[in-house]
């Protein structure tokens, strides 16, 4: 487990940064009044995930790799900060959905509806707490696979 430690910390400081986020982005009233722009200003969030995973990938190479750290090193780590992220998954959406921003499938549901964008049943089945759990889950993995690949490939010293 010690070797995991500095994974295990950036998978939780990842957490919060996303946590923060959606505080922000309901602050913004991007999950009420601006919710038309959601969509939108939603994706600016790789900036701060892709900034915490070169960070992260950094401080393995200088920490415990002692300066030279190989791209499969780098996105071993990389995945599994990854994990630790997919795993928190489930009780970062509660919280988001639950404390932080409860009307957010409601107000989603509506703009989606009167818009003319979706039916009431299709915005009803996408937005709801197991699908955003289901969704989350399963990007971030992906998002996360992708980004400790591409990041490990800079981060590498021979």
């Amino acid at each position: 487990m010690k070797n995991f430690s500095l994974e295990i910390k950036w998978g939780l400081i990842f957490t919060g940064m996303m946590l923060l986020w959606m505080i922000g982005e309901r602050l913004a009233g991007l999950h009420g009044a601006r919710i038309a722009q959601h969509a939108i200003w939603t994706n600016a969030v790789m900036v701060p995930a892709l900034t915490i995973y070169w960070l992260a990938l950094r401080d393995k190479r200088e920490n415990f790799f002692g300066g030279k750290m190989t791209w499969a090193e780098g996105f071993k780590a990389g995945a599994i900060i990854t994990a630790v992220v997919a795993l928190l998954t489930p009780l970062t959406q509660w919280l988001i959905s639950a404390v932080i921003s409860p009307d957010y499938f409601a107000n989603a549901i509506e703009y989606g509806v009167s818009s003319g964008q979706t039916t009431q049943a299709d915005a009803e089945a996408f937005f709801n707490m197991k699908s955003f759990i289901i969704m989350s889950f399963f990007g971030s993995i992906v998002m996360g696979l992708i980004s400790a690949a591409i990041i490990a490939l800079f981060v590498r010293k021979k």
